[in-house]
Protein backbone atom coordinates (compact mmCIF):
# COMPACT_ATOMS: atom_id res chain seq x y z
CA UNK A 1 0.00 0.00 0.00
CA UNK A 2 1.40 3.49 -1.11
CA UNK A 3 1.34 6.06 1.33
CA UNK A 4 -2.08 8.53 0.67
CA UNK A 5 -0.88 12.51 0.16
CA UNK A 6 -1.40 14.61 3.10
CA UNK A 7 -4.88 16.42 3.08
CA UNK A 8 -5.11 19.98 2.20
CA UNK A 9 -7.69 23.08 3.03
CA UNK A 10 -10.35 21.54 0.27
CA UNK A 11 -9.74 17.71 0.83
CA UNK A 12 -9.75 18.41 4.45
CA UNK A 13 -12.73 21.05 4.41
CA UNK A 14 -15.06 18.34 1.84
CA UNK A 15 -14.06 15.58 4.55
CA UNK A 16 -14.76 17.14 7.69
CA UNK A 17 -18.47 18.19 6.25
CA UNK A 18 -19.09 14.57 4.86
CA UNK A 19 -18.59 13.05 8.05
CA UNK A 20 -20.06 15.90 9.80
CA UNK A 21 -23.74 15.86 7.37
CA UNK A 22 -23.96 11.82 7.21
CA UNK A 23 -23.71 12.03 11.06
CA UNK A 24 -26.25 14.21 11.86
CA UNK A 25 -28.84 12.25 9.61
CA UNK A 26 -28.07 9.15 10.99
CA UNK A 27 -25.80 8.43 14.60
CA UNK A 28 -28.69 9.62 16.90
CA UNK A 29 -31.13 6.87 15.18
CA UNK A 30 -28.26 4.56 14.65
CA UNK A 31 -28.59 4.48 10.76
CA UNK A 32 -24.88 4.52 10.22
CA UNK A 33 -21.38 5.62 11.22
CA UNK A 34 -19.68 8.28 8.76
CA UNK A 35 -15.51 7.63 9.89
CA UNK A 36 -13.04 9.44 8.09
CA UNK A 37 -9.22 8.06 7.10
CA UNK A 38 -10.14 4.50 8.75
CA UNK A 39 -8.35 1.42 7.90
CA UNK A 40 -10.25 -1.02 6.26
CA UNK A 41 -8.88 -4.39 5.30
CA UNK A 42 -10.85 -7.25 3.12
CA UNK A 43 -10.73 -9.05 0.35
CA UNK A 44 -6.73 -9.55 0.58
CA UNK A 45 -6.04 -5.51 0.40
CA UNK A 46 -6.52 -2.72 2.90
CA UNK A 47 -8.18 0.66 2.05
CA UNK A 48 -7.79 3.68 3.79
CA UNK A 49 -11.23 5.78 2.23
CA UNK A 50 -11.16 9.15 2.99
CA UNK A 51 -14.66 8.63 4.03
CA UNK A 52 -16.19 5.13 5.36
CA UNK A 53 -19.65 5.09 6.01
CA UNK A 54 -20.93 1.49 7.86
CA UNK A 55 -24.45 0.25 8.53
CA UNK A 56 -25.04 0.72 12.62
CA UNK A 57 -25.30 -3.39 12.74
CA UNK A 58 -22.42 -3.47 11.03
CA UNK A 59 -19.85 -2.19 13.00
CA UNK A 60 -17.12 -3.90 14.34
CA UNK A 61 -17.73 -3.97 17.90
CA UNK A 62 -15.36 -5.37 21.03
CA UNK A 63 -17.05 -7.38 23.87
CA UNK A 64 -18.01 -4.47 25.84
CA UNK A 65 -19.74 -3.09 23.40
CA UNK A 66 -17.07 -0.61 22.18
CA UNK A 67 -16.26 0.26 18.21
CA UNK A 68 -13.41 -2.04 17.81
CA UNK A 69 -9.78 -0.84 16.53
CA UNK A 70 -10.04 -3.05 13.37
CA UNK A 71 -12.66 -3.16 10.68
CA UNK A 72 -11.96 -6.23 8.55
CA UNK A 73 -15.02 -5.70 6.15
CA UNK A 74 -15.91 -3.56 3.68
CA UNK A 75 -17.23 -0.44 4.03
CA UNK A 76 -21.01 0.04 2.89
CA UNK A 77 -20.58 3.19 1.45
CA UNK A 78 -16.94 4.51 0.49
CA UNK A 79 -16.16 8.35 -0.82
CA UNK A 80 -12.47 9.82 -1.93
CA UNK A 81 -11.51 12.80 -2.33
CA UNK A 82 -8.91 13.33 -5.29
CA UNK A 83 -6.25 15.42 -3.95
CA UNK A 84 -3.76 17.29 -6.94
CA UNK A 85 -1.37 15.15 -6.56
CA UNK A 86 -3.28 11.80 -6.43
CA UNK A 87 -4.02 9.28 -9.25
CA UNK A 88 -7.19 9.33 -10.35
CA UNK A 89 -6.69 5.83 -11.45
CA UNK A 90 -5.38 4.54 -8.04
CA UNK A 91 -8.14 5.87 -6.15
CA UNK A 92 -10.89 4.41 -8.77
CA UNK A 93 -9.29 1.47 -8.23
CA UNK A 94 -9.56 1.53 -4.36
CA UNK A 95 -13.78 2.44 -5.11
CA UNK A 96 -13.70 -0.76 -7.27
CA UNK A 97 -12.25 -3.05 -4.81
CA UNK A 98 -14.31 -1.82 -2.46
CA UNK A 99 -17.60 -2.20 -5.11
CA UNK A 100 -15.90 -6.08 -5.84
CA UNK A 101 -16.23 -7.21 -2.64
CA UNK A 102 -19.99 -5.68 -1.47
CA UNK A 103 -19.11 -2.11 -1.05
CA UNK A 104 -23.17 -0.40 -2.14
CA UNK A 105 -21.97 2.88 -3.35
CA UNK A 106 -19.03 4.87 -3.55
CA UNK A 107 -17.93 8.27 -4.59
CA UNK A 108 -14.70 9.73 -6.13
CA UNK A 109 -15.37 13.76 -5.53
CA UNK A 110 -12.66 15.73 -7.97
CA UNK A 111 -12.64 19.15 -6.59
CA UNK A 112 -10.63 20.22 -10.02
CA UNK A 113 -13.19 19.61 -11.80
CA UNK A 114 -16.68 20.12 -9.26
CA UNK A 115 -17.63 16.54 -10.67
CA UNK A 116 -18.32 13.54 -8.39
CA UNK A 117 -17.77 10.06 -10.03
CA UNK A 118 -20.25 7.52 -8.53
CA UNK A 119 -19.39 3.63 -8.71
CA UNK A 120 -22.64 1.71 -7.76
CA UNK A 121 -22.71 -1.93 -6.41
CA UNK A 122 -22.37 -3.23 -9.99
CA UNK A 123 -19.75 -1.73 -10.82
CA UNK A 124 -21.51 0.86 -13.31
CA UNK A 125 -20.51 4.14 -13.39
CA UNK A 126 -21.75 7.63 -13.55
CA UNK A 127 -20.20 11.13 -13.81
CA UNK A 128 -22.17 13.97 -11.44
CA UNK A 129 -21.78 17.96 -11.68
CA UNK A 130 -23.84 20.89 -11.01
CA UNK A 131 -27.14 20.16 -9.36
CA UNK A 132 -27.62 16.65 -9.90
CA UNK A 133 -29.09 14.79 -7.15
CA UNK A 134 -26.19 12.42 -5.65
CA UNK A 135 -27.34 8.62 -5.04
CA UNK A 136 -27.41 7.82 -1.23
CA UNK A 137 -26.79 4.61 0.71
CA UNK A 138 -30.02 3.29 1.15
CA UNK A 139 -32.25 4.57 4.16
CA UNK A 140 -30.19 7.58 5.00
CA UNK A 141 -32.66 10.31 4.84
CA UNK A 142 -30.14 12.93 3.28
CA UNK A 143 -30.41 14.66 -0.02
CA UNK A 144 -27.24 16.19 -1.48
CA UNK A 145 -26.32 17.59 -5.17
CA UNK A 146 -22.49 17.84 -6.59
CA UNK A 147 -23.50 21.97 -6.37
CA UNK A 148 -24.02 21.50 -2.62
CA UNK A 149 -21.15 20.00 -1.63
CA UNK A 150 -18.71 21.79 -3.78
CA UNK A 151 -20.23 25.14 -2.11
CA UNK A 152 -18.98 23.93 1.50
CA UNK A 153 -15.86 25.30 -0.01
CA UNK A 154 -16.69 28.89 0.12
CA UNK A 155 -17.09 28.98 3.73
Amino acid sequence: MSQKPMPQGEHSTLQSELCDRINQVTKAPKLAYAFPELRCTFGGASVVPDVAIFRWERIPRTEAGRVANRFNLQPDWAIEILSPDQSQTKVLGNLLHCSQHGTELGWLLDPAEASILIVFGDQRVQLLSGDRPLPILDGIPLSLSVEQVFGWLSL
